[in-house]
């Protein structure tokens, strides 16, 4: 599909070549409005060692095949929306970056809803693994900064009333 999109590009005139690139690579693109057809919606607080408590906006990753396709291709974020994953149970969790164009804030949470761990500003489009230091239910991806911005480190407390 490519080569032949490269081929079409070739032979047309340049503005109509530019556009035709851009409507084929903005369609590999999605933003909040595409994960609202795939993922469910919910809210999220999370209470920061600073004793304040900030809601997120989530999408959540409860199936296998969403927590494959994450915030792939999302382009941009709201500041207060992330995804939360939701596993069965505790274990191991580890996670890339691979078709992902935001750099994030990862926070491994346990089971009681406290953080165990995060992994701040993680590189776009990274292969590199990114794993929970111990067993952790949950993983929630927010923009990058976040956690410093509002003081969210671990031992903070992840409230989420609709645990399936």
């Amino acid at each position: 599909m490519l080569n032949r999109t490269r081929n079409l590009v070739r032979r047309m005139a340049p503005l109509p070549a530019i556009a035709l690139l851009a409507a084929v690579l903005s369609a590999q693109s999605y933003g909040p409005g595409d994960l609202d057809q795939a993922f469910e919606r919910d809210v999220m607080i999370l209470s920061a060692a600073r004793h304040a408590c900030h809601r997120f906006d989530i999408w959540l990753a409860l199936t296998d095949e969403q927590q494959r396709r994450g915030l792939m291709f999302v382009r941009r974020l709201p500041a207060d929306a992330g995804m939360l994953f939701v596993y069965r149970a505790p274990g191991r969790r580890s996670m890339w970056m691979k078709n992902t164009f935001l750099p994030l804030d990862m926070l491994f949470i346990r089971n009681d809803g406290t953080v165990s761990s995060i992994v701040a500003d993680t590189v776009p489009q990274s292969l590199t693994s990114i794993a929970s230091e111990e067993p952790v239910t949950f993983v929630l991806e927010l923009n990058a900064g976040t956690s410093a911005r509002l003081g969210i480190e671990p031992g903070s407390q992840m409230y989420w009333f609709n645990v399936p």
